[in-house]
């Protein structure tokens, strides 16, 4: 299934909308949170075409989603500088996925330091060894390249660490790419279960520290680090750097684990 696949079905209307060969884009029985969430970006920027430049957002995974849906959105307010948007999937007369868009001009800074540059650079894209082929869940096999960025393999620290691009990133905003792939790979806490068990995102927020992110041939670094795991669920850390270890994302996320 193709990007416009994905986004080209949501109108500035919203409303009912169907998805076709969605498959591709399953995690389980549900669309796969960075499709599921650019749905809902994409709904909203549709809607509302002159907001400014994304700046955070938080995502809400309520349940599973299915390839027909009715997507509702709404301004919670307009300032004179941010802009605040609520956008929704529901699915069967249920609420499936709620998000909150926080989108702001850029004003006289008051304040200005750079991320911290990357702990334990793995080495450029270009030489990173093929990972995950044929494997993992059908969304990654259809649609994503991921090249290992760590030595560690198996049990260990709980971070889960891999250069990835999309397949096909065709006439996708760079903003929007960062959405879909940023949910892409299985949290840190996966290297800490003392089994095998399924494991569900059950949020993800974000901040963009880029409003017009870049990266070398669609290549960047994801990881996801596990801060706590505890009574079946982990506060995770996610963030990306383009290939060349500058940080353009910074997010959280709860994940249900279980088995």
């Amino acid at each position: 299934m193709s990007i416009a696949s994905l986004t080209d079905p949501i109108t500035a209307e919203g409303g009912n909308t169907r998805f076709e060969n969605l498959d591709h884009w399953l995690q389980g029985r549900t669309m796969y949170g960075g499709a599921s969430a650019l749905v809902a970006y994409t709904a909203a920027i549709k809607a509302f075409s002159d907001l400014p430049p994304l700046r955070a957002a938080q995502v809400a995974f309520v349940a599973p989603t299915g390839p027909e849906v009715d997507l509702k959105r709404e301004i919670v307010r307009q300032g004179r500088n941010v802009a605040q948007v609520r956008s929704e999937i529901w699915c069967e007369g249920k609420c499936t996925l709620t998000a909150f868009w926080l989108f702001g001009t850029e004003r006289e800074p008051n304040a200005v330091h750079d991320a911290a540059p990357v702990d334990n650079w793995p080495g450029p894209p270009e030489e990173a060894p093929d990972t995950m082929t044929d494997k993992g869940p059908a969304f990654i096999r259809h649609n994503f390249e991921l090249k290992r960025a760590q030595e560690q393999r198996g049990p260990g620290d709980p971070v889960v660490r891999r250069w990835a691009r999309l397949a096909d990133r065709e006439g996708l905003d760079p903003v929007s790419e960062l959405i879909l792939l940023g949910d892409v790979l299985p949290p840190g806490a996966m290297r800490a279960m003392q089994r095998q068990g399924p494991i569900s995102s059950i949020n993800w927020s974000f901040n963009l520290l880029e409003t017009a992110p870049e990266t070398r041939d669609g290549w960047w670094l994801s990881e996801n680090a596990s801060q706590h795991a505890a009574g079946g669920y982990s506060s995770e850390r996610l963030r990306l750097w383009n290939a060349d270890g500058k940080q353009v994302l910074d997010g959280m996320q709860s994940v249900a684990i279980f088995g």
